[in-house]
């Protein structure tokens, strides 16, 4: 596994990243498993591949604050991104993981690994619903949302870790979600997300400690990545369906 330290200059283009990444893993015979680390420069909405707009995001809002709404390719509801939400991308090999094959398996295993390393950051972390992470007191708080896109050879396990985001924007620019797990208990975004209690630093060493990558990836695929934002995560045929 490398390690791909990288935040591109539009929100398009770093969802559009994941995606090549997965995709280039694919085309490789083998040893492309990688772990990127990145975060946003200013606030976007990201859909899940099969999210509505209208159900779930205050549109016009976004419009007028000039907020993108990029969909991504695995599933889930929407979630916004800002400075203070560290985001994450693992491809996996099915080949080397073959437990992961099954999706209930693969969120167990996947978030597993990674609270055995935020606990001595975050001692309340769990998982909770499907694939949250979240701090446990009186009542479970989310602080991180994660989703999966699976193909033939590979999987792409993407999330946020929020640690500084300006939660407000939640509110602002996101409708209560039509589907929530049980534990959300009806709940607002007010009163359901929270930032976890530590630094950025601290969550990339935490990643890079769960998933232990040898060394740096010496590239990215560039040219994937631009084809993808320009047959794809610019065009409001693909963000804005549904």
């Amino acid at each position: 596994m490398r390690l791909l330290d990288l935040t591109l200059k539009t929100a398009a283009e770093n969802v559009a990243l994941d995606e090549a990444l997965l995709e280039q893993a694919e085309r490789a015979a083998s040893g492309h498993e990688c772990l990127r680390i990145w975060e946003p420069t200013s606030p976007l909405v990201v859909l899940g591949r099969a999210s509505r707009v209208r159900q779930e995001v205050q549109q016009e809002a976004c419009e007028s604050r000039q907020i993108p709404i990029i969909r991504r390719t695995s599933g889930g509801t929407s979630i916004v991104g800002a400075p203070g939400c560290l985001m994450y991308a693992l491809i996996l090999s099915y080949q080397s993981r073959p437990d992961l094959r099954l999706l209930g398996q693969a969120h167990c295993l996947i978030l597993r690994n990674l609270v055995k390393f935020l606990r001595p950051l975050l001692p309340q972390v769990t998982v909770a619903g499907t694939s949250d992470l979240a701090l446990e007191a009186d009542q479970a708080c989310k602080f991180s949302g994660n989703s999966l896109r699976c193909r033939r050879n590979y999987l792409l396990y993407h999330g946020t870790l929020l640690y500084g985001m300006p939660l407000e924007l939640l509110e602002t620019v996101l409708k209560h979600p039509p589907r929530q797990p049980d534990y959300r208990g009806g709940r607002s975004h007010a009163q359901f997300v929270v930032n976890a209690p530590t630094t950025a630093a601290d969550l990339r060493g935490a990643l890079i400690e769960a998933w232990q990558p040898t060394g740096m990836m010496g590239d990215w695929p560039r040219q994937a990545t631009a084809q993808l934002v320009q047959e794809k995560y610019s065009r409001p045929e693909w963000n804005l369906r549904h």
